[in-house]
Formats: structure tokens, C-alpha cells, sequence
């Protein structure tokens, strides 16, 4: 018979399952440092041997890492997502950016109807208290911080939509955002007109998201991206512009 014994499982692994779990779940994120040992071990009801044991296991599977005084974090995993040659190829070409968009619009739009199917009401909450963050940095004029809050909101929708695979893969293309490797996206948050659209485009989103109406969401953020893709374009227009304006100022000087 393929029956075997039963044997209650070590205290150390279960503290190994919960904190990949959670790893897993994105609760805890790359860079996050975990509790005190003693701390820690409160939390979770083990002895302090038991969770030294856990969290050396979790450290050799390379998912926790150790910084020399300063405690344990939670292993930078996405960073390998892509090569530092593929980002830099990213950075220096162009239509990168068209096809990151592209493929945001595709993900996200996918991501919020799930969202406005499978989230929680505390998801929808988050969703809410973000938006409302962005509505304070818009009324304070705080190009900046809004940027920021754009990314939170949209990787809010994601983690919502309950895919860990989509979660992880998403948290690692906005990494790149935030890098700046796509785009400056402080940049569009500094035109008082472009400010309101993006506003009143993440208000939409989080309507239909509240509805859990998923086409509504969905089409919201496909407009928002639609939006987000032309304004870049014009921005490189510009750019472009700008850059042989200098070049026949500084001719015509040099002219005298």
C-alpha cells in the first residue's frame, strides 16, 4: 500500500511556508527587512532556535539575504527579471517605450477586470486610500509625489487581481519604471492640463474597479495608457524639436 506515516511537521519549516507565502503573495517585498529575531519569533509563536533555523534555510534557497548589521531582508529576486545588458538596451532604444506601454495596456487592462471580479473589499479599500493620496499630491501641485502614486495605484489594481505570476512579473517592469529606464513620468505630472487628465483617467479606473464592473475597468485603463503612450510620443517630439532648435541657435551665434 502507498500509505506512509504521519509526522508533524518541524516548527521551523512551518515559519519557512508562512514566510514564503508571503514572499509569494507579495506581501513582503524585495528590500523589506523583517522583525527583530526576538520580535519575530513573538510574532510567530517559535522559539528563537527554530526560526534561526528557518530563516537560514530560507537565506540558502535565496529568497532572504543578510545585511551586516543592519538584520535580515527580504532577497532582491527581481532583480534578475532582466539582464543589466537588456536594461541598458531598453534605456537607449526608443521604441521600448511603445512596446512597454503596449504591453502594460495589455497586462493591466487584463489585471483590472480581474480586480473588479476576484478583489477583496480591504483590496478595493487600498485601491481607494491610494487614489485619494494622488488627489491631495494633485491639489498640493506635487509633480513628484503624484508620479509615485501612480505607480502604487497601478500595482495596487495588480496585486488585487490575485495572479502571483502577473504580480511578480509586473513588480519587476515597474521597478524599471521608477528606475527611470522607460521614461520620466515626473514629467507629464508637471503640465497642470496633462495633471487634470491623468487625475480624472485614474478616477475612472477606480470606478469601475468599485463597481466591479471589469469592462469599465478594463477600458478605463486602456484609455489611460492610450493617453499616457501619445503624451510620450509628443514629449520625444518635443525633445527632438528642441534639441535642433539649440543646435541652429548655437550655429547662428557662432555666425556672429
Amino acid at each position: 500500500m502507498p500509505f506512509q506515516k504521519v509526522e508533524s511537521e518541524k516548527l521551523s519549516m512551518a515559519v519557512v511556508r508562512q514566510i514564503e507565502g508571503l514572499i509569494l503573495q507579495g506581501v513582503l517585498r524585495p528590500g523589506e527587512r523583517l522583525p527583530a529575531e526576538r520580535e519575530l519569533s513573538e510574532r510567530l509563536g517559535v522559539s528563537r532556535p527554530s526560526l534561526r533555523e528557518a530563516i537560514a534555510e530560507l537565506q540558502e534557497a535565496g529568497l532572504l539575504a543578510a545585511r551586516a548589521g543592519a538584520g535580515i531582508y527580504v532577497a532582491d529576486v527581481l532583480g534578475s527579471a532582466f539582464s543589466p545588458a537588456l536594461i541598458r538596451l531598453f534605456a537607449a532604444h526608443s521604441e521600448a517605450v511603445a512596446d512597454y506601454l503596449s504591453f502594460r495596456r495589455d497586462l493591466e487592462g487584463l489585471a483590472a477586470e480581474r480586480a473588479a471580479s476576484l478583489a477583496s473589499e480591504t483590496d478595493l479599500a487600498v485601491i481607494q486610500a491610494i487614489l485619494d493620496k494622488m488627489e491631495l499630491a494633485h491639489s498640493k501641485r506635487n509633480p513628484s509625489e503624484e508620479a509615485t502614486l501612480d505607480a502604487e495605484f497601478h500595482m495596487a489594481i495588480i496585486e488585487a487581481s490575485h495572479n502571483v505570476i502577473m504580480l511578480h512579473m509586473m513588480r519587476a517592469m515597474f521597478d524599471l519604471l521608477r528606475e527611470g529606464v522607460f521614461y520620466n513620468r515626473a514629467i507629464m505630472f508637471r503640465s497642470r492640463s496633462t495633471r487634470d487628465i491623468l487625475l480624472e483617467q485614474h478616477r475612472a479606473i477606480n470606478a469601475g474597479l468599485q463597481a466591479r464592473d471589469p469592462k469599465a475597468a478594463r477600458l478605463a485603463v486602456e484609455a489611460h495608457l492610450n493617453f499616457v503612450d501619445q503624451a510620450q510620443a509628443e514629449q520625444s517630439k518635443s525633445e527632438r524639436h528642441e534639441a535642433v532648435a539649440r543646435l541652429r541657435l548655437r550655429q547662428e551665434t557662432e555666425r556672429g
